[in-house]
């Protein structure tokens, strides 16, 4: 997983471009984290709170990405999904790969769900209900911070999951709600999505 990382005194101030995430931190899965993080040298530290908020940002898709060879080379939609956030201590992201400062107790709890959680809900007889999508059990994204730094960051969170057409998918409304956490298993607020039409399996 590689990763760019920029960042100030104060302020963090980071970019990270990588193309898969982990499974339990183990297992890769077939889907990409964008991070990047608005760069400003002059700021005073803001005060945010030291649990991480997040806003919806906004959702992009793209339709019928042509297929190519090997796994998960399908056609399909890619849905990017924006999520702005702040966070008072800059305790964002997991180390990878895990590092001996990082405690067995903390990342058998981080196993649950990780730090980044998504719930897929598809729209049935006029009432929103969740499609659970083993993709999405166990999520993660890297640090945002250089380890030992401390500080208040912020920035947008991208994430883009793939749905892939097929003989009995059925392009169905759906929208996503989604939480992030920190090192501390400190838990941001819940936002939802604006609807995207995407193809779902067995519909």
């Amino acid at each position: 997983m590689g990763q760019k990382t920029l960042q100030t005194k104060k302020t963090g101030i980071v970019r990270h471009d990588y193309n898969t995430m982990q499974r339990q931190l183990i297992h890769p899965v077939i889907l990409l984290f964008g991070l990047t993080l608005l760069l400003s040298s002059c700021w005073n530290e803001p005060n945010f709170d030291d649990t991480p908020k997040i806003t919806f940002a906004g959702l992009n898709i793209f339709r019928k990405l042509p297929a190519k060879g090997g796994v998960g080379g399908g056609e399909r939609d890619s849905v990017i999904i924006a999520l702005d956030f702040t966070d008072g201590n800059g305790d964002l992201g997991v180390n990878s790969p895990r590092n001996k400062a990082d405690s067995l107790a903390y990342y058998t709890m981080f196993k649950v769900w990780g730090n980044y959680q998504i719930k897929v809900l598809r729209l049935v007889n006029n009432k929103y209900e969740e499609l659970p999508l083993p993709e999405n059990n166990v999520l993660v994204f890297p640090r945002l911070t250089k380890e030992g730094t401390k500080g208040a960051i912020e920035g947008t969170l991208e994430f883009r999951p793939i749905f892939f057409y097929g003989r009995t998918t059925k392009v169905t409304p759906v929208k996503f709600q989604i939480k992030i956490r920190d090192r501390n298993l400190l838990e941001s607020n819940v936002i939802e999505t604006d609807t995207v039409h995407v193809p779902l399996f067995g519909q």
